[in-house]
């Protein structure tokens, strides 16, 4: 085995080479998936420790796939102990609600941008799960439709049918709720 020392610097630099540009790609996906910025938060530092832990097995291929891997394991066990407690806290939404940032924009636009959001919000919660995380990562999050197969285990066609399924219940939902046609208010 080769010196500790340099062991423990090439560990570094490859954590820096391959996690570090990484960061805010996964804390818009931990974002997305959480949707609270504190759980966020404490996602992409759990998925960090634990890349920096694997580091020196990573073969160097794909660090984003890898990391939005670890995340995915990460979160299915963070769920999995939480879950009693999610049942106990029903006021979460509306804490996370009022705890969003305000706009500086005019006050027309700011009663405008409210409603379009709200619609929005609500076509979104209407979606099965499977459906608004597709819309979360790609559209949202602007990951590209194999990264958010990477992150959900699924195959890149299955994100494309599940999105295409999950727009076109979003526009009939802004139409038949909301009052807006081709995102514009009727």
């Amino acid at each position: 085995m080769g010196d500790p020392l340099t062991d423990e610097r090439e560990l570094k630099e490859a954590f820096d080479r391959y996690v570090v540009p990484e960061i805010e790609v996964l804390y818009r996906v931990a974002r997305s998936i959480t949707r609270n910025a504190t759980d966020a938060e404490d996602l992409v530092q759990d998925t960090m420790l634990r890349a920096f832990r694997a580091i020196g097995r990573f073969d160097g291929r794909h660090p984003r796939a890898w990391l939005l891997t670890i995340m995915r394991n990460a979160q299915i066990n963070r769920v999995r102990r939480k879950r009693p407690e999610l049942m106990r806290d029903p006021d979460a939404t509306m804490d996370r609600v009022a705890s969003e940032d305000k706009d500086d924009a005019s006050p027309e636009a700011q009663v405008l941008d409210r409603g379009y959001e709200a619609a929005i919000e609500s076509a979104l919660d209407a979606l099965p799960a499977k459906f608004r995380t597709v819309v979360e990562l790609v559209d949202v999050q602007a990951l590209s439709y194999q990264e958010a197969a990477d992150i959900l285990g699924v195959p890149t066609g299955t994100i494309m049918s599940r999105l295409h399924r999950a727009r076109t219940r979003i526009r009939k939902h802004l139409e038949q709720h909301g009052g807006y046609v081709n995102g514009r208010p009727a």
